[in-house]
């Protein structure tokens, strides 16, 4: 065990205290869902049980009444640094973990690198991946998700913008093999992706209408299609957002309405209310308004 897993050792201080998950959840201000998350994981990481379980509530067992102990003498050690440091909970400081969609990433780093400057005391980070962050273990602080936002319930969820990507090639493609239709997919170099059965509708759309033998380039991230739509390759992909004059792209199809994806912003109830993540949330719903995708 380490100071990794004091939330699921907190959660168990507090049930053991006051005998039930509701009662728990209520004082650690987070879903009852949270609460019983927390204590199979501890019980499953000391291969131990510590609680009995029955219609009144949660009783500890032997291993629980070891816990309430040394859960007590920690809770009443924060009480007392809580007292030394009150008033700094309000301050944006420390670290900022947001995890986003890479195509959005041209406009993130910017507004990311403003806010900082605001709050100069500030740690930030960005970090881009496909997969969903588990916000309730602190991997992330804010999260914008495309698509669907995922549904755990101790999620606050809320919509953001509406983000679209368009097919393009550079003039020298289109001067070499014309524009692409309907009619004429199969007779076309693509870029497409290496994951396989992704969420995006517009990759779907790809896997349905291009041939897979006309996909002759693949990566796995929307910021690489465009590198390699400027290297020659092929048709691809990419994000309007991040479409610039001076790229001297060529849109060869007209955008579809599937092609758009709704992004939302994602926080955890526990860290929801925190000055940081709120005046991040309000700055990001201020930058959001002049950038080139459809806010919420």
């Amino acid at each position: 065990m380490s100071f990794d897993h004091w939330d699921e050792i907190r959660t168990a201080y507090q049930v053991a205290r006051m005998g039930t998950v509701s009662g728990a959840a209520d004082v650690l201000g987070v879903h009852h869902a949270t609460v019983i998350r927390h204590i199979d994981a501890l019980e499953g990481r000391l291969g131990a049980k510590l609680f009995q379980r029955h219609a009144r509530g949660y009783t500890p067992t032997e291993a629980g009444q070891d816990l309430l102990s040394v859960g007590s003498r920690a809770d009443d050690q924060f009480t007392q640094l809580a007292g030394r440091i009150k008033g700094r909970g309000n301050e944006v400081t420390g670290d900022l973990i947001v995890t986003s969609i890479n195509g959005l990433s041209g406009l993130l780093v910017p507004a990311m690198g403003e806010f900082q400057e605001r709050h100069p005391d500030l740690r930030v980070q960005l970090v881009t991946d496909t997969r969903l962050f588990r916000m309730e273990y602190g991997e992330a602080h804010v999260a914008i998700r495309a698509g669907k936002p995922g549904d755990s319930p101790d999620n606050i969820v809320q919509p953001f913008c509406t983000s679209s990507v368009g097919l393009y090639a550079t003039q020298a493609y289109v001067d070499a093999h014309g524009l692409p239709d309907d009619t004429n997919l199969d007779s076309h170099r693509f870029i497409g992706s290496t994951i396989e059965n992704s969420r995006a509708p517009f990759l779907r759309w790809l896997t349905e209408q291009v041939p897979a033998e006309c996909i002759v380039f693949r990566a796995n991230e929307l910021d690489t299609f465009r590198h390699a739509v400027r290297a020659n390759m092929g048709i691809g992909f990419i994000s309007r957002a991040e479409v610039r004059e001076e790229d001297a792209l060529v849109e060869v199809l007209p955008p579809m309405e599937e092609w758009s994806t709704k992004l939302w912003l994602v926080t955890h109830m526990d860290l929801h209310r925190t000055a940081k993540v709120q005046t991040f949330l309000r700055f990001l719903k201020e930058k959001v308004q002049d950038w080139p995708v459809e806010p919420a």
